[in-house]
């Protein structure tokens, strides 16, 4: 008992070294994430309160300081407010369309059907290829009159519907990026949640069932809340990524027609490269930026509650 203060004193002169070495280590990844990520982000909020234009950027000149000048003119023209809703609608319905045909592609996957393993292989496809050429690819599917979607809307028709084309019409054209992102998305959150559902313990499913518990028992008492912290992670990364979903509109619609798939990404998009106001399109930056850490943080804190 005598000997436990100078142990411990003996142990803090450890405990230094190991959170010096751990600081060493973790150095380097702090810095890169200063240079490259926290810096970026602050000027960018700054510049936000600037009118900061293509001369500025020439002339090498600060940009004028204008409060929230940036985000009123903005506000007042509805392009902000309109592209604010548009991201939200098409990241919810993404991310849960994605999530529930990704999950039921897994449930199939677990029960071990035959040619398994080929169809793992093949369904990595969509997701390896660059979502650059992936929106190309489908702009070829609905390119009108000669694409594959007007052809089969056609046939199924019955030659009633000659000349559908989904990226014409304001109503159908974010469902074709929509459609775009599920077919990119789907794989990789599959075998994410393939992977925890196979983490399940066997006998725990097996004792279930002896018990006389149903197929979706098992599946809502049992499989969900063992993959809990996959779903978080795998709908995090999937609210992330359609947040910042910029090539399939870019390649798809570009924002039209006439501003009906124009999202935060896109507007940010114009604002800085096409009218070459960069203050007004780090001011949708931010917006974009700061809906999207407020979304991802009351999902998991929702999902943690939840949980608990």
């Amino acid at each position: 008992m005598r000997n436990a203060p100078s142990l411990r004193r003996a142990g803090s002169p450890r405990r230094r070294k190991d959170l010096l070495f751990c600081l060493v280590l973790l150095l380097p990844a702090i810095l890169l994430c200063t240079a490259f990520i926290l810096i970026p982000i602050v000027d960018s909020v700054a510049m936000s309160f600037t009118g900061y234009k293509l001369a500025n950027l020439t002339k090498g000149t600060p940009g004028v300081w204008n409060d929230f000048g940036n985000y009123t003119r903005l506000w007042r023209a509805g392009k902000l407010q309109s592209a604010v809703w548009l991201t939200l609608g098409f990241v919810s319905i993404t991310v849960a369309l994605t999530f529930l045909l990704s999950m039921s592609l897994a449930l199939i996957l677990n029960t071990d059907p035959k040619g398994a393993r080929m169809l793992r292989s093949v369904m990595m496809i969509p997701w390896v290829i660059p979502t650059v050429i992936a929106g190309l690819l489908w702009s070829w599917i609905y390119a009108n009159p000669y694409g594959l979607l007007r052809y089969l809307v056609s046939v199924f028709t019955s030659g009633r519907v000659t000349d559908f084309g989904i990226l014409n019409g304001k109503s159908t054209a974010i469902w074709g990026v929509i459609i775009a992102a599920l077919w990119k998305q789907i794989p990789l959150m599959t075998l994410l949640l393939l992977a925890g559902m196979q983490n399940v313990p066997d006998d725990i499913l097996e004792a279930a069932q002896i018990d006389g518990a149903g197929y979706f028992t098992r599946l809502i008492h049992i499989l969900i809340p063992y993959m809990r912290s996959v779903i978080a992670v795998t709908v995090s990364m999937c609210i992330i990524e359609n947040f910042k979903q910029y090539p399939l509109f870019a390649t798809l619609t570009n924002g039209g027609p006439m501003g009906a798939t124009t999202t935060l990404a896109v507007l940010s998009y114009d604002e800085a490269f096409v009218n070459y106001n960069y203050g007004s399109g780090a001011a949708v930056t931010t917006v974009w930026l700061a809906i999207m850490a407020v979304v991802v943080l009351l999902f998991n804190l929702a999902f943690r509650r939840r949980q608990s």
